[in-house]
């Protein structure tokens, strides 16, 4: 595995698992629970260190399914992240939200707590005071965001004494300033450059967009055949080539676990990489996710 740095001495995996859709959408689906859980596991055999989650998939099931995979396994070896919804960004709303995370980890800390979205109806100043509580009571190692502008980064970051270490954002060849999702706009232009500026980590989210960058474009068939590797490959090693940016794509197939890790541990010409800096997909393939 391939590291950044995320403060201090402390480094975080540049490719980590994504866990949205692992035991159901908004409600838990118990339907497919060992098959889940087998990923995980198989995942971190893979060297997924990093786990990406949130208390909003499955509404905690999938939390509960990544405690029972990790439960036997050196908790000091693995990074976990995951999210308290934005109706949930009251002072004590915080605290129990985090505190029923990590009942369903089973796990004593939370490595990284993010703020879903943000909220426009809950003082980002109350969310905050909440967020250090749980660092002090070492409930929690470290503080970010997700689908924060560079605005909405500045106002929080005013009323923690904590570093606001990550922000989660939608981020992908295919999508650069207009996302789909959580209201992100102008990614590429303003929030990366000024997290890349504040030594902020970006955590870019659908790195292949559930596999419709898959279908292909001339330089990316170009690139795959240059390089012998996925176009899928080609649009990971593309991010992690970047300052500050990592990613956490979801697969629960171990095919795909393994493809996309074979991302990192190479590098394209920095003349590919400004290439691919350049190309203008289709953005109606959006539509099809």
């Amino acid at each position: 595995m391939e590291y950044k740095n995320l403060i201090d001495n402390v480094q975080i995996p540049v490719l980590g698992l994504g866990t949205w859709l692992m035991g159901g959408r908004m409600e838990p689906d118990y339907s497919d629970d060992e098959n889940c859980i087998q990923a995980i596991k198989k995942a971190i055999e893979l060297g997924y260190t990093h786990i990406d989650t949130a208390e909003m998939y499955a509404n905690g099931h999938t939390e509960e399914l990544i405690g029972k995979a990790i439960k036997d396994l050196d908790r000091k070896k693995l990074f976990i992240t995951t999210k308290v919804r934005n109706t949930k960004l009251k002072y004590d709303d915080v605290i129990q939200s985090a505190k029923e995370s990590l009942g369903r980890l089973q796990t004593e800390y939370i490595d990284l707590f993010l703020i879903h979205s943000p909220s426009s109806e809950i003082p980002i100043e109350e969310t905050m005071k909440a967020f250090d509580y749980l660092v002090e009571q070492k409930l929690v190692r470290f503080i970010g965001v997700s689908n924060f502008q560079v605005e909405q980064l500045i106002e929080a970051q005013k009323y923690t004494k904590n570093k606001i270490v990550a922000n989660q954002i939608e981020y992908s060849l295919l999508t650069r300033n207009d996302g789909k999702y959580g209201g992100n706009k102008d990614m590429e232009s303003k929030t990366i450059p000024y997290c890349q500026e504040n030594d902020i980590i970006v955590m870019a989210e659908r790195p292949i967009e559930r596999g419709l960058l898959l279908e292909g474009h001339p330089l990316l068939d170009e690139l795959e055949k240059k390089y012998n590797k996925t176009k899928a490959q080609i649009a990971i090693n593309w991010l992690i080539s970047k300052k500050n940016i990592i990613t956490i794509p979801k697969s629960a197939n171990v095919d795909r676990l393994k493809e996309n890790i074979e991302s990192i541990g190479w590098k394209m010409d920095e003349d590919d990489i400004k290439r691919l800096d350049k190309i203008k997909l289709d953005q109606s393939l959006r539509d099809k996710i």
